[in-house]
């Protein structure tokens, strides 16, 4: 059997699912062969968008010739000998995709999006694996599908979508918990899919939890008011916020897309914090440097990509948040942002 016939049948791995395992995150309905803890469960509806097989990897790629194995990302953070902490193949000549983390997590993701093999390692748990799956791998399902996905965490404010959207550690999701905890509901953390309704844009909840740095808790406890329940993860680097207890809430429907606030690095700001207006290129160059997988996009995807944020920061209003070193100015910020969204919103 050729490997592109092999990506398109995959026959021999089509079971066992139920209905008792299918979730809906990023406007994607999952279904897969075994619980994925942390994902929401979907109502009954018609039609798979992704299946996902836990614990195997398809038969045929053991039969892929190894001139068919091409090299397609490389990330340049390496540990002590020399190894990328990620690595991506292409396979079959584009049939699928490798995805290999260093602590031995292996994902394999049939080049339609429609399809992915999770396989693990003794040395990672299954709860750092669902995060793999749930943050970088579904985000390149979702551009392998055409859905183009922010860096970026989502509140719901008046039946709209806010995002705060910035790099590694801007305090995207620390922002989202703070607001939360003022009672405004949460949509998703690190990761905002937009759907693409022409003049409009949607976006679509993920999963009901916020990830935080220990170091954000008390900041955390003072802006929002009550001192939320932390979960540790089993690596012990973060806390996870479960948003559907301790007088938060999870929006669970997809919102249009209201506003955009680009968290800039944090400072000693005059002023600070504050929010500004920012638009035209100084916008689009912003949103362009926050967007999931941008490294491994290729020409088609980046014009697709390029194209729709040009879009997005005409049509909706975008502006810059200025936060202020001290983390104890958090409830401050989350001031700023309230204010701001009254003349936005």
């Amino acid at each position: 059997m050729c490997v592109e016939r092999a990506a398109e049948g995959a026959n021999e791995a089509d079971g066992p699912f139920s209905a008792a395992c299918a979730w809906s995150v990023y406007g994607l309905r999952l279904q897969a062969d075994h619980p994925l803890p942390g994902v929401v469960g979907a109502p009954p509806a018609p039609g798979v968008d992704v299946r996902v097989w836990c614990g195997s990897r398809p038969s045929w790629v053991r039969r892929i010739p190894e001139g068919d194995r091409r090299l397609w990302y490389a990330s340049p953070s390496r540990d002590a000998r020399g190894r990328p902490a990620l690595t991506i193949w292409e396979l079959g000549r584009g049939a699928c995709l490798q995805i290999r983390y260093l602590d031995g997590a292996d994902f394999f993701v049939d080049r339609n999006g429609s399809r992915v093999w999770v396989k693990w390692s003794e040395r990672v748990t299954r709860h750092a694996t669902v995060s793999y799956l749930l943050g970088p791998v579904l985000s390149l399902v979702l551009r392998l599908r055409g859905t183009t996905c922010l860096r970026a965490s989502a509140i719901a404010v008046r039946n709209e979508a806010i995002a705060f959207v910035g790099p590694v550690a801007a305090g995207k999701s620390t922002t989202a918990a703070a607001l939360g905890g003022r009672g405004y509901p949460v949509l998703s953390d690190d990761l905002v899919a937009l759907g693409d309704r022409g003049e409009t844009f949607v976006v679509h909840p993920g999963s009901p939890w916020l990830r935080l740095r220990p170091t954000a808790v008390d900041a955390l406890a003072r802006a929002a008011g009550i001192p939320p329940r932390l979960t540790p993860t089993p690596d012990g680097e973060y806390l996870d916020l479960d948003v559907t207890r301790s007088g938060y809430r999870f929006q669970p429907g997809p919102l249009p897309l209201g506003a955009i606030y680009l968290l800039d690095e944090r400072g000693a700001h005059p002023g600070a914090p504050c929010v500004d207006p920012v638009g035209g290129a100084d916008a689009l160059i912003s949103l362009v440097a926050n967007t999931w997988t941008t490294r491994v996009l290729d020409s088609g995807m980046r014009a697709l990509e390029f194209e729709l944020l040009g879009r997005v920061a005409t049509a909706v209003p975008v502006r810059r948040v200025r936060p202020h070193a001290d983390p104890a100015r958090l409830s401050r910020l989350c001031d700023a942002v309230v204010e701001d969204l009254r003349a936005v919103v």
